[in-house]
């Protein structure tokens, strides 16, 4: 008997697909609301961190973590805006996360939010290879 394939998930795969699909962007539709609200607290951020360009840097960000990330949620283009977001969650770990610049308490939580930001991209990268589901408009 093979036991492996009680991991495919059978007829539950494409519910489990759209759970993890909304779990691995909830924290960027969370965080990217109040960034359009405050949009001018949002580019003096990008400002403070550095990022090139912060008014359009606060304009990919709101982009990215509201509207790609509901996208993500609807399952349209999934696999193209699944690789958008690795190389947004590296570029922002880059960015915001520069633990290797910093000292003293700033160090380790930089460097935990660094390494989340690693592990977010690589969910990305999973769900461009595995794609939507069945329960996503890429499939209709």
């Amino acid at each position: 008997m093979n036991t492996l394939r009680y991991f495919e998930f059978g007829q539950s795969r494409s519910l489990v697909l759209l759970i993890a699909r909304i779990a691995l962007v909830l924290l960027f539709i969370i965080f990217g609301f109040p960034k359009i609200s405050g949009f001018s607290g949002t580019v003096e951020y990008m400002a403070h961190l550095g990022a090139p360009l912060p008014m359009l840097s606060a304009i990919i960000a709101v982009l990215m973590e509201v509207v790609a990330a509901l996208l993500v949620v609807l399952g349209f283009f999934t696999r193209p805006l699944a690789i958008l977001f690795v190389f947004y969650t590296l570029g922002t770990a880059v960015i915001g996360h520069h633990f290797w610049n910093l000292t003293g308490d700033a160090v380790l939580p930089n460097m935990i939010n660094f390494y989340k930001n690693v592990s977010i991209a690589a969910g990305f990268l999973l769900l461009a290879v595995v794609g939507p589901g069945a329960i996503s408009l890429d499939k209709r």
